[in-house]
C-alpha cells in the first residue's frame, strides 16, 4: 500500500479530474487561489490515486481547483500525495475533503449520495460524512426532473443548496408560508418553488 504521507511531483497532464466531484468554486475565489499560488508557490498537496482505467495516470480526489490553477499559471507539475483507495472510499472522500472549499453542485452531490446509499445505510453515511442523517436521506430520496427553463435557454442550470438557521418561531412562520405558497408535487420541489415565489413577491413590493 502506498505511503499516504509521501509527497511526489506528478506532471499535471497525468492528473485527471474525478467526474463525481461535486465541489464548485466561484470565479472570484478561484482567482484568489490562483493569485496566491502564483505569488507564493505554496499550496496544499493534491490527493490522488492511480487512475482505475488509464495507465500512468492519476485521478484527483482532493485538489481539483488547485490543479486547474497550477495549469493556468503555467506550472508543469503538482505536489501530490498518492492514496490507495477504492471507488467507494473515493466517494466518501469527495463528500468530506472537498467541503473545505467551494460549494457543492447539488445534482452531482445527489448522485454521489445515491451511489453510496446502495452500499451504506444513512446512519453509516452520517458517521462518515459531514452531512446529517436527515440531509443524507433527503438527498438520497430526491428525484431529479428536467428543468424546462434549461431546455428553453439551451444551457445547463445548476441547483444550489441554501442553509438557514432559524429560531423556533421563525421556522413556524417560514413553514406556514411555504405550505401556502407551494403547489408542486414533490416536497423538495414544493419548497424550492415556494421560496422563489415568496422572494419574487417581496422584490416586487420594493
Amino acid at each position: 500500500m502506498q505511503n499516504q504521507n509521501e509527497v511526489k511531483q506528478i506532471e499535471l497532464n497525468r492528473l485527471i479530474e474525478n467526474p463525481e466531484n461535486p465541489n464548485r468554486m466561484s470565479k472570484q475565489n478561484f482567482e484568489k487561489l490562483k493569485k496566491h499560488i502564483a505569488e507564493t508557490g505554496n499550496y496544499e498537496s493534491l490527493i490522488v490515486r492511480a487512475h482505475p482505467k488509464k495507465k500512468r495516470s492519476y485521478q484527483i480526489i482532493n485538489g481539483h481547483h488547485r490543479a486547474k490553477a497550477l495549469k493556468q499559471i503555467g506550472a508543469s507539475y503538482a505536489n501530490c500525495s498518492i492514496w490507495d483507495v477504492d471507488d467507494d472510499g473515493v466517494r466518501i472522500l469527495l463528500s468530506t475533503l472537498n467541503r473545505l472549499g467551494g460549494k457543492d453542485d447539488l445534482s452531482i452531490k445527489i448522485e454521489l449520495i445515491k451511489k453510496l446509499s446502495a452500499k451504506y445505510s444513512s446512519k453509516e453515511l452520517a458517521a462518515k460524512l459531514p452531512d446529517s442523517r436527515q440531509v443524507i436521506e433527503k438527498l438520497r430520496d430526491i428525484t431529479m426532473k428536467p428543468l424546462p427553463l434549461a431546455v428553453a435557454c439551451g444551457r445547463d442550470i445548476f441547483l444550489n443548496s441554501l442553509v438557514f438557521f432559524l429560531t423556533d418561531e421563525q421556522a413556524k412562520i417560514v413553514e406556514k408560508a411555504l405550505a401556502k405558497a407551494s403547489k408542486n408535487s414533490s416536497k423538495a420541489e414544493k419548497k424550492a418553488s415556494a421560496i422563489t415565489q415568496i422572494a419574487q413577491e417581496w422584490l416586487d413590493c420594493q
